[in-house]
Order: structure tokens, then C-alpha cells, then sequence
């Protein structure tokens, strides 16, 4: 694959070192980590230390800078970037894991603009990680080729969110709701009250799903 935009392998944030990397890629699945609008690559990762330590953590940082932070889409309606937009991001993040061959069990985790990036490799690219992590995010309206499969593969997916969240639209959220069950095993949990942000329930969730799912 290639694309026009590209994760720069320089900016990604490993919790093992490069000495290590290789060896403990063999051995242990990967979580890539993918930060909201208008952050960076060390945002999530502060959550590594909450998530178990049998998994290798790689966060990336979005190839869009924005106000100096970054971006995984252009600025445009909240909720619903272009399609042709999301597809170069994740073709960009799939071009950079192919430079990681080591890795043999891949999940995704997403906040927010990276929520909806795990939705959308999901539909590029099913077959290539073993479970999505879709936090306060949502799915990208159109249509991809892997759409129809997804309705035999049914991944799975966490979505967690507060159903009263200020920065995502209810349009995408009840597009979300509508798209997912049909083309995931989807487990989704509502967090009330605590906005566009991550709580620790929430995350001892995660934790229990990545497990379920071998992931950690």
C-alpha cells in the first residue's frame, strides 16, 4: 500500500526499547495506540502504565499537524470526515505496521479521531489485528469493500462512551450504534457523566476485554 500521508516512525512512542523490540514483538502481542483531534502520540500513552505490562504499547502520533498538535483528518463537519480522508490515514498506518514485521498479534485502541481510525482499519484491513478499542469515537459514513465481510467476521470491537458526550454529534454516535452490531461481536458501554474523556472503569474494562481477546 502507500499513500500521501505517513506516520513518521521517529515521533512513535514504544514502551519497550529498540534493543528489546523485536524480541518482545515475537513474544507478545502489540496495541497500537492512536491520540484524538488536536493531540499527540504521549497523550494515550500515559495510559500504559493501566494497561497490562505483558503488552508491547506502540502510540502513534497523526500525520496532520493542527495548531501545533496533530490530526488523523481535516478540519471539517464534527463527526463526519470524508471517507477518501480516513482512508488515507489508515492507509498510512497500515504502511507504517508493514515496517514491523515482528508484530504477530495487533489490537487497536482510539480516542475519539483515533476511535474512529480503529473503526476504519477495521474495515481496510480485518484480518490484520485481533480486537478494536473504539473510545469516544465513532464510525465513518460510506461504504469500503471489507463492509460485506465484516457481516461474517464480526471482530471485536469495545466501544465505550458517555451518551451525553459534548464533542461528538448524536448523529455519528446513532450512526455507530446502527453500523457496528451487524459487523462486529461488539461489546459497548456507556460511562454517564464523564464527557469526552477516558474514566478508570472504563479502562478496567478495556482491560478485561484486550484479555478476553489474547491481548494481553
Amino acid at each position: 500500500m502507500s499513500s500521501t500521508l505517513t506516520i513518521d516512525p521517529r515521533t512513535v512512542v514504544w514502551s519497550v526499547p529498540e534493543s528489546d523490540r523485536a524480541t518482545a514483538l515475537a513474544e507478545r502481542p502489540l496495541l497500537l495506540l492512536m491520540h484524538g483531534r488536536g493531540s499527540h502520540e504521549h497523550d494515550l500513552f500515559a495510559l500504559a502504565p493501566l494497561l497490562s505490562a505483558e503488552t508491547v504499547i506502540a502510540s502513534l502520533r497523526a500525520p496532520l499537524p493542527l495548531a501545533g498538535a496533530f490530526s488523523w483528518f481535516p478540519d471539517g463537519m464534527p463527526g463526519d470526515p470524508s471517507l477518501e480522508a480516513a482512508d488515507a490515514a489508515s492507509v498510512a498506518v497500515l504502511d507504517w505496521l508493514d515496517t514491523v514485521p515482528e508484530a504477530r498479534r495487533i489490537g487497536l485502541l482510539g480516542f475519539s479521531q483515533g476511535g474512529a481510525m480503529t473503526i476504519h482499519l477495521m474495515r481496510h484491513a480485518p484480518e490484520r489485528f485481533a480486537a478494536y478499542v473504539n473510545l469516544a469515537g465513532f464510525s465513518i459514513a460510506g461504504e469500503l469493500p471489507a463492509d460485506t465481510r465484516l457481516e461474517s467476521l464480526r471482530p471485536p470491537v469495545f466501544w465505550g462512551r458517555d451518551p451525553a458526550d459534548p464533542a461528538i454529534p448524536a448523529f455519528a454516535a446513532d450512526r455507530t450504534a446502527q453500523w457496528l452490531p451487524s459487523r462486529s461481536t461488539l461489546t459497548a458501554r456507556l460511562y454517564p457523566g464523564i464527557g469526552h474523556s477516558i474514566s478508570r472503569e472504563e479502562i478496567d474494562d478495556v482491560n478485561d476485554f484486550l484479555r478476553d481477546n489474547g491481548l494481553s
